[in-house]
């Protein structure tokens, strides 16, 4: 048991420590190098939108703090943290794009952004409750294996949400890259600090996903003990 708990939650564990450092070591180097074009993070992002036919999208301030920038699809609006809002840096510049790119998604009925939007409700609940279930397999002798069971079912839709986000958030930066690329808003190579910036947030994704799977299974193995 031991062994299992090591290899499917400690090592996921050490990889998404890893990846949250990379991507805020990139993000950090390139909020400190400013972009040729001057715009600020609000300023690329109502570009792009502008370029795209969705002049009535938006651009907020989000008061969430660093990296709470996202778009919601509820409100059609493309939400940007301070720093990247108001700031005037590659970081700045990917980060918009980004978000923006989800905006762009929605506008052209994207279908995995559709199957993410339809998942949500049902993994949001899921991802609440599947733990009072896996503990209650811990403490309830008799019942262990049916609540384990139930508990690796509500979270299987918890994993399918974070699945079906990969190709979302991979689509978002591919959208991003190109509307920079094709708005003149960073040169050659800024192009690649975007490039890197958007690489490293969407290994966040990966290491989530890989994760979460990997939990999965283990809760699979615990259901058959």
């Amino acid at each position: 048991m031991l062994g299992y708990y090591l290899f499917f939650l400690g090592i996921p564990l050490v990889l998404g420590l890893v990846v949250q450092g990379w991507l805020k070591s990139t993000f950090a180097k390139h909020s400190k190098i400013a972009v040729g074009s001057g715009l600020t993070g609000a300023e690329v992002a109502r570009r792009i939108l502008d370029g795209n036919g969705l002049g009535d999208v938006p651009v907020l301030a989000s008061k969430a703090g660093p990296l709470s920038d996202h778009y919601d699809p509820r409100k059609r609006t493309v939400n940007l943290s301070q720093v990247v809002h108001d700031g005037r840096s590659i970081a700045a510049t990917a980060v918009a794009a980004h978000e923006v790119g989800h905006a762009i998604q929605h506008a052209t009925a994207y279908v995995p952004m559709k199957a993410r939007t339809a998942v949500w409700p049902l993994a949001a609940f899921s991802s609440q409750v599947w733990m009072f279930f896996l503990i209650g397999g811990f403490l309830i002798t008799n019942l262990s294996g049916t609540l384990f069971t139930i508990a690796f079912i509500l979270y299987a839709f918890a994993v399918l949400f974070q699945i079906v986000t990969l190709p979302v958030e991979f689509n978002a930066s591919s959208r991003a890259k190109e509307q920079v690329a094709a708005l003149g808003l960073a040169s050659g190579g800024e192009q690649e600090g975007v490039s890197k910036t958007l690489n490293a947030a969407a290994m966040t994704y990966v290491a989530g996903a890989l994760a979460a799977l990997l939990q999965l299974v283990y809760l699979f193995l615990l259901s058959r003990d």
